[in-house]
């Protein structure tokens, strides 16, 4: 038993990194407005989820580097790497920091429930206290520089919400046949397609892929423990993916068409916890935004070290100064007096865009005879892969369209 939760690792991190408020407000707002209908999106994102990041943790573990390090290593051409490297800083500084507001502001709706008066004036400034206390929070947990205290803080916080809504699901005897339906049957309903997005956007996180190739080298040591590796992220997933669905299944229970805060997300969670299920929530919300808070800037600064070849660990200053700055324009960008909900949704969508450039990075890398060997892509993992790319830059293209209303 004790040789289990040895192994739990950073595929853990990884569904913490997902299951954030961003997973729960997307969900919830999916399975209020559409029902079971976009279960399909869902599953086929949990899919996507596990060929990527086995690719990822694949590559760590093989190359002892992670896929910025090795992305800067294998292209050769001096305009070509520059122009990788200025990609991923800009995908993933920016899409962070976009990811980061939305996690504090998911973080912030949870708690306005219990503290309802948590904004303070200074020199005709209006600042959010509590994204200033969620920021602390994730400050001090980063700052902290050791990767098992983080490791086991995302675990308990993650469990205490994912088993909630799978009890819920059950409590609200939804009906089998049409959750198979919904998983099986795809169809997109008229006005979907963001839904969608935002679905595919807050599972497949395409930092979690930098995130997952730097980390299984904290845990593991070399390609020998490769199936341990998939073990962790396999199960981790697969949970993962079975709460996202919980929560579109509770959700589709919710007699309403709107959600605008904490008190509305809650009634998902009704047929458990009752009277007490907005507190609940809150406190959910609050685990679900602090793990996510802290694996966003952690992310964006494996990727800075390892675009600049820095060989420095968690509690150097270059790498301290990274992950700062992220969770600063995070602090920054959710006190600014936007919706928490409206955040969260832009933050899932930025995500859906950037996933086929960080794609396209990682599949092309894990083919490179020189860094993989033996261990490189299949023709199945190179079919999946390519099925993913493609079907990405579909749903970035879809997004982009709906965002200007081109269509």
């Amino acid at each position: 038993m004790k040789q289990r939760f040895n192994n739990i690792g950073p595929g853990t991190l990884v569904a913490a990194a997902f299951i954030g408020p961003g997973t729960v407000t997307v969900c919830t707002l999916a399975g209020i407005q559409f029902g079971f209908t976009l279960l399909w999106a869902m599953a086929l994102s949990i899919i996507a989820t596990i060929v990527l990041q086995e690719m990822a943790a694949r590559l760590g573990l093989v190359s002892g580097m992670g896929l910025a390090e090795n992305i800067r290593k294998e292209i050769r051409h001096p305009f070509a790497k520059g122009l990788a490297i200025l990609l991923m800083l800009s995908a993933i500084l920016l899409g962070n920091a976009a990811y980061e507001a939305g996690n504090i502001s998911g973080g912030v709706l949870g708690l306005q429930t219990i503290f309802e008066h948590s904004m303070l004036s200074f020199a005709g400034v209006e600042i959010n206290l509590l994204s200033l206390g969620i920021g602390a929070l994730a400050f001090l947990l980063l700052y902290i520089g050791n990767y098992k205290i983080i490791e086991r803080s995302l675990i308990a916080l993650v469990l205490l919400m994912s088993i909630s809504f799978v009890i819920t699901t059950v409590l609200t005897f939804p009906d089998v046949f049409e959750i198979l339906q919904g998983v099986f049957v795809p169809k997109v309903p008229e006005e979907g397609w963001l839904t969608i997005i935002a679905l595919v956007g807050t599972t497949v996180v395409p930092y979690n892929l930098f995130l997952h190739a730097s980390l299984v080298k904290e845990k593991w040591n070399g390609v020998g423990e490769l199936t341990a590796a998939r073990k962790d992220l396999y199960i981790s997933i697969l949970l993962g993916g079975l709460v996202s669905m919980a929560i579109i299944i509770s959700a589709a229970a919710i007699q309403q068409s709107e959600v605008s805060n904490a008190s509305d997300l809650s009634k998902s969670l009704a047929p458990l916890f009752g009277s007490f299920a907005m507190y609940f929530l809150s406190i959910g919300l609050f685990a679900a935004g602090i793990t996510s808070a802290i694996t966003a800037p952690l992310a964006a600064a494996y990727v800075v070290k390892g675009c600049f070849g820095w060989q420095t660990g968690l509690r150097s200053s270059k790498f301290r100064a990274v992950w700062m700055s992220v969770l600063g324009l995070g602090i920054l960008f959710s006190s600014l007096g936007i919706k928490p909900i409206e955040i969260i949704q832009f933050a899932q969508v930025a995500n859906g865009i950037l996933l086929p450039v960080i794609a396209i990075f990682l599949l092309w890398v894990v083919n490179r005879n020189t860094v993989m060997g033996i261990n490189r892509n299949t023709v199945i993992q190179n079919i999946l892969g390519v099925l993913i790319v493609l079907t990405s830059i579909l749903l970035g293209l879809k997004s982009l369209a709906k965002v200007f209303e081109i269509i």
